[in-house]
């Protein structure tokens, strides 16, 4: 997402008017935010970000991969639907801090809680269906079938998703050691996708002469 926009659509608007004036040597009014925005890294090079994670899942991965793949995104503490649910949930919570109920026919406020308060629950549906979904996964057959029996059930994917933006992006990612923990990769696929995280430091392989070795420190930088 930009920095200074609520959304993708006007921050392209706001660069096509940046390019507008730039063609015909403008200058932009005073007090308007400089035009920042956030990189979004092309999915191979973030696996563990949702598109990344997308684009793992194609119709040749292995069972074991895409119910793994599953288990990410639905995972308790940092998957990303759990981190939907509860960011919802926040929003609702918020919602609820400025009820006035003096008047029950006739309160946007709870029309508004109440919707937040129906996603929240949606989502918390669609964790325990994951979950279910997992088993089911691991267990289907790694070979496709004869696509006559694809027919009468609808492809559900409709778009891509935006990978790549205008302006430049993070340094380029560390290389993945083989052997690496899946929280090392985590840290790393989280620090790619920061507009303000600093050089991304190379991960270590674990060495066998030094179990009780710490990692350095991660650093962000916060230049404006």
């Amino acid at each position: 997402m930009p920095e200074y926009y609520s959304s993708i659509g006007e921050a392209v608007g706001a660069a096509m008017q940046h390019n507008i004036r730039l063609t015909h040597g403008l200058r932009a009014p005073a007090g308007e935010a400089p035009l920042q925005v956030r990189h979004l890294p092309p999915p191979p090079t973030a696996p563990y970000s949702v598109p990344g994670m997308i684009s793992r899942l194609t119709e040749t991965a292995e069972p074991a991969e895409v119910a793994a793949i599953v288990e990410e995104v639905n995972g308790s503490l940092i998957g990303a639907l759990p981190q939907l649910t509860e960011l919802v949930a926040a929003a609702a919570d918020w919602t609820r801090a400025r009820l006035t109920l003096d008047d029950p026919d006739r309160s946007p406020v709870f029309d508004t809680w109440t919707r937040l308060a129906a996603a929240h629950a949606m989502l918390e549906d669609v964790r325990e269906q994951l979950e279910f979904a997992e088993d089911g996964i691991a267990a289907c057959p790694a070979e496709r079938t004869d696509p006559k029996h694809h027919r009468i059930v609808n492809e559900l994917r409709s778009r891509e998703l935006l990978a790549d933006d205008m302006g430049p992006g993070p340094q380029q990612a560390a290389p993945v050691l083989e052997g690496a923990s899946r929280e090392t990769l985590r840290q790393q696929a989280a620090r790619a996708t920061s507009p303000h995280a600093g050089p991304i430091p190379a991960a270590t392989p674990p060495s066998s002469t030094s179990p009780h070795a710490v990692p350095a420190p991660l650093r962000a930088s916060r230049s404006r």
